[in-house]
């Protein structure tokens, strides 16, 4: 059977999609090559005309949610640094983004796997990661407050995601808001 030309490219992008939405809420190495396929609606048998193994797929994975998360960045629609760093925290500190863990940033959910995968796949992590910390040098005009900021914003999200409360959540992400505010005056 053939396939109409683009019809392979955007079911890899489709199969990286849904792997990703998976893999951010249930976890990557505890999840089967069968449940993300049968979640795609492929075969198994599929998965390696796509992928040449669970860890080729997990690399590309990470790769696209970064890009994803590259893109909005760069989609900002703020110029001057401190508008653009409000915009950026309202949208990632936000109890949507906590409560709705397959639709947000791939860092507070899968950065653990990655520290525990094979120093391949660390690097590629890191070469994505740094052009999307190179925007938030741009933004913010240095390399410590870009670290700074990054660092707080996924462990917010990390720790408002282990409680069980909902204002104990919010209390969280209002704290890292202001905290972050506090630092970049300075």
């Amino acid at each position: 059977m053939r396939y109409k030309l683009g019809y392979k490219e955007e079911k890899r992008k489709q199969l990286l999609h849904i792997s990703g939405k998976i893999a951010k809420k249930e976890g990557f190495n505890t999840t089967g090559i069968d449940t993300f396929m049968k979640a795609a609606d492929v075969t198994s048998g599929a998965f390696y005309s796509h992928f040449s193994s669970k860890h080729d797929l997990f690399k590309s994975l990470i790769a696209a949610e970064l890009n994803q998360s590259i893109s909005m960045w760069h989609n900002n629609p703020h110029t001057k640094p401190e508008e653009w760093i409000d915009f950026e925290l309202n949208r990632y500190l936000s109890i949507s983004h906590v409560n709705l863990a397959e639709h947000g940033c791939v860092l507070p959910s899968l950065a653990t796997e990655i520290a525990r995968s094979d120093l391949d796949t660390q690097r590629a992590y890191q070469t994505e990661f740094m052009k999307g910390h190179q925007i938030f040098v741009q933004h913010l005009g240095s390399e410590e407050r870009a670290w700074g900021v990054m660092c707080q914003l996924v462990g917010a999200i990390l720790m408002a995601r282990s409680m069980a409360d909902d204002t104990v959540k919010i209390m969280i992400l209002e704290s890292i808001k202001k905290s972050i505010k506090a630092m970049l005056s300075c």
